[in-house]
């Protein structure tokens, strides 16, 4: 099973925030895709917000879209940031990329409007299957959220 972010950000509107917030902190993130061969592969990749989607404009004939072509399985994780602070904690993002066809003409000129990516470009829109974040709280305990669809945002606390 597998959501929009808006579908998301509406069931879970206080973790969506965050996790927004997280992503803005920083412009370069790491998407994790699978090789031909099934092995993993990590790039960094700008990612945009917009009109209730969570999207990922590449270059044209990139490894991570071609990729993204053949498997649309993906990992996102948001920037860390400098040092270990994690400032906002370790927020991750599992899905599948569903790539806008070059005749989608109103939907590609709507994020380019908003983007302005080089062009060509590849767009791809995403469907969560997981939404993750992990964080130290007060010091003692390490807490992860887990969010799937369809269900209500997890919460475990560890010493």
């Amino acid at each position: 099973m597998h959501t929009n972010w808006a579908a998301f950000a509406v069931t879970e509107p206080e973790f969506a925030k965050t996790v927004e917030e997280r992503f803005a902190s920083y412009t370069h993130h790491v998407l994790a895709t699978l090789r031909k061969d099934g092995s993993p592969r990590t790039t960094g990749l700008e990612v945009r917000f917009l009109n209730g989607e969570l999207w990922f404009g590449m270059m044209p004939n990139s490894l991570k879209a071609l990729d993204l072509r053949r498997d649309p399985r993906f990992a996102l994780q948001a920037n860390p940031g400098d040092g270990t602070g994690m400032g906002g904690g370790d927020v991750r993002i599992g899905g599948r990329a569903v790539e806008i066809a070059d005749d989608d003409t109103e939907t590609r000129r709507r994020y380019a409007e908003e983007v302005e990516p080089p062009e060509p470009f590849h767009l791809f829109r995403t469907e969560l299957t997981e939404v993750l974040r992990t964080y130290v709280e007060d010091e003692k305990y390490l807490v992860v959220q887990v969010w799937k669809p369809g269900e209500p945002v997890r919460t475990l606390k560890r010493t």
